[in-house]
């Protein structure tokens, strides 16, 4: 069993920064791909980025590309999210998860932190 602790969420203006950190526990959590997701009031679910597990591979989509960076430190297993250029429109509740395929689906992934949130004001 893995479990994943999100932190780092907060209130920024346009244009700020924000780091996110998730925190893995559980002996197989350094050997899984892992992601990021997020999720805006009335909106599904979507990926953001992902990393494989020996963090030579990253995937970002296309609305973060340029603006976000994910990275892992496997000695802490620990995934991180640094978030620059903020825009309104990243405002949302950011999961973390992971999965043992290197993917981008959320129905691919078998283990989900809580959330957290950020919130980019205009």
């Amino acid at each position: 069993q893995v479990q994943l602790v999100e932190s780092g969420g907060g209130l920024v203006q346009a244009g700020g920064s924000l780091r996110l950190s998730c925190a893995a526990s559980g002996r197989t959590a350094s050997t899984l791909h892992m992601g990021w997701f997020r999720q805006a009031p009335g909106k599904e679910r979507e990926f953001v980025a992902r990393i494989s597990w020996s963090g030579r591979s990253t995937y970002y989509a296309d609305s973060v590309k340029g603006r976000f960076t994910i990275s892992r430190d496997n000695a802490k297993n620990t995934v991180f999210l640094q978030m620059n250029s903020l825009k309104p429109e990243d405002t949302a509740v950011y999961y973390c998860a992971a999965t043992p395929s290197n993917t981008r689906y959320a129905n691919e992934y078998n283990y989900w932190g809580q959330g957290t949130q950020v919130t980019v004001s205009s």
